[in-house]
């Protein structure tokens, strides 16, 4: 049996090829979990094919596929959110306590994003790690420009402070 391929098809094959590798690295990097970023993206990638004759349409595609991407990667920590405050109120009524619990010495830059806030962390990786205009990053995450460049800004300095200790010690808090 022969496939029918018509121009639709092509042009949504032709954008997976072009986009899917960046938009799982836009998963990982929003969500911190490289396992699940493949999902994300392919679930991500699904939705658009579902919506291709609006998609295709739209003036700037990929940036529309990234702003999926960061929607779905927000429901997604919500969700993670949500299960973790259940599991610590089912423990939190255990008696059982760790006097002193192994924390990690170093905090690796991954670690340090998935401790900014959702929209300073968006930010800073479609500015930084994606190399994304103010306003490209804008319009993928439905924002301002002044919203983007405010949330860069401070997502940045939190991820100093997180990185390097020393640096905030001196400072004093703002």
């Amino acid at each position: 049996m022969r496939a029918v391929v018509d121009d639709a098809t092509a042009e949504f094959h032709a954008f997976f090829e072009r986009h899917y590798a960046e938009l799982v690295r836009l998963a990982h990097l929003l969500t911190g979990d490289a396992d699940g970023a493949d999902d994300l993206a392919a679930d991500a990638l699904l939705a658009l094919w579902d919506r291709w004759d609006r998609v295709r349409g739209a003036e700037y595609p990929a940036a529309y596929a990234r702003g999926v991407v960061a929607n779905m990667a927000r429901s997604r920590i919500r969700s993670a959110v949500r299960e973790r405050r259940r599991v610590t109120l089912f423990w939190s009524c255990r008696n059982e306590k760790t006097d002193d619990p192994d924390v990690p010495a170093v905090i690796d830059v991954q670690a340090a994003l998935r401790g900014l806030p959702f929209c300073k962390r968006a930010c800073v990786v479609l500015r930084h790690s994606f190399d994304l205009s103010e306003k490209d990053t804008a319009h993928t995450l439905g924002i301002s420009v002044g919203t983007v460049k405010s949330q860069t800004s401070k997502g940045m300095a939190e991820l100093y402070r997180r990185l390097d200790p020393a640096a905030g010690a001196g400072a004093g808090s703002a």
